[in-house]
């Protein structure tokens, strides 16, 4: 700063510093992953039926990075699946595809109900680019 006033080619450098490196420093930050975790109830005795309903689905899903089907050992009826997206739109838009919407419709009259869904935030682990 000067007498006069600031120095004008600083602020002119300053401003143009800031332009430049905004893009930047937005870019670095990471929109973050979205996580889902769920208990699913099949109808007595259509687990195995439905594990293959929703394993046949699970391709070809943009942004998914990994979805786990798991039998739960403490109830012969009962599935636990583990979702993680690179953000909660692509698990949104996920829900529209074909693959998935049919999946859902041949599903739905085998699944008894969801007695547990937890909305979760990953942040590293085995397997994913945190």
């Amino acid at each position: 700063m000067t007498k006069e006033g600031p120095d004008r080619r600083g602020l002119i450098i300053g401003g143009v510093a800031a332009t430049v490196l905004a893009p930047i420093a937005q870019a670095q930050e990471k929109t973050p992953m979205y996580g889902l975790i769920g208990q699913m109830l099949a109808a007595p005795g259509k687990r195995s039926e439905l594990i293959a309903i929703l394993s046949a689905s699970v391709d070809a899903m943009p942004g998914c990075l990994s979805y786990v089907i798991a039998e739960d050992p403490s109830n012969a009826d009962a599935l636990w699946i583990s979702e993680v997206w690179s953000d909660k739109d692509s698990h949104a838009a996920s829900l529209k595809l074909p693959s998935v919407q049919a999946a859902i419709a041949k599903a739905r009259p085998i699944i008894a109900g969801f007695p547990q869904h937890f909305e979760t935030r990953p942040v590293g682990g085995y397997g994913l680019k945190a």
